[in-house]
């Protein structure tokens, strides 16, 4: 594990390679449940080995098929997703009584840093209301999901960079049949994900400190 330094004495970066999601899940629960009013804010960068997670109203039909691929009931919002390497991840641990930030505004400010990053490659991308993520010409590029406990949230953003697609043909990806995904690699963008988990990490930082 190395911290970024960003010189934002409001957030502390983490950047924690590739890790297990079990693992990462249960350090997010206790970051929440040991925090108090004087925490800093963190952010965690990373990448999950192959796992499929399902939230708290996933349906299990929305797993068409097995493949081998294991796949964890979660305490996050909305449905299945798969995480695998080459896709990056935010954690966001924030206090949001602090940020005086509602869920939807929330969700909006972290679907609004993908938008913004994928701008500076002058690629468009949009939100969905009833559908949350970011899309491009139809093809999700970014899901998010979180869980808010005692006023302070957790869970965050996964972006679609240079990844195996083929394990989303075995789902409704977020609960949506036939959705297609896509990546930023396929968007002809030939950052590594060092460099897009980076630019996500400051339009985050800018979206949601934001006054």
């Amino acid at each position: 594990m190395d911290e970024l330094a960003t010189g934002d004495t409001r957030v502390r970066i983490k950047r924690l390679g590739m890790v297990d999601y079990l693992a990462t899940w249960q350090a997010m629960k206790d970051f929440t449940n040991e925090r108090t009013a004087i925490t800093q804010d963190e952010f965690w960068l990373l990448q999950h080995l192959p796992i499929y997670t399902q939230g708290l109203a996933g349906k299990p039909e929305h797993l068409l098929q097995s493949n081998g691929i294991g796949v964890i009931k979660t305490d996050r919002g909305g449905q299945i997703t798969y995480h695998g390497p080459g896709q990056s991840i935010a954690y966001l641990l924030l206090d949001m009584r602090r940020l005086k930030l509602g869920v939807r505004e929330l969700v909006t400010r972290m679907e609004n840093a993908v938008v913004d990053l994928l701008k500076d490659y002058d690629i468009q991308a949009e939100s969905r209301s009833a559908a949350p993520g970011v899309y491009v010409e139809n093809a999700k590029i970014a899901a998010l999901g979180l869980k808010i406990k005692r006023g302070y949230c957790y869970h965050g953003i996964a972006l679609n960079v240079d990844m195996d697609l083929a394990p989303f043909s075995n789902i409704n990806p977020c609960g949506y049949a036939n959705l297609q995904v896509t990546q930023t690699k396929n968007l002809g963008i030939t950052d590594s994900i060092e460099t897009i988990s980076n630019k996500l990490i400051a339009h985050l930082t800018e979206q949601i400190y934001r006054k």
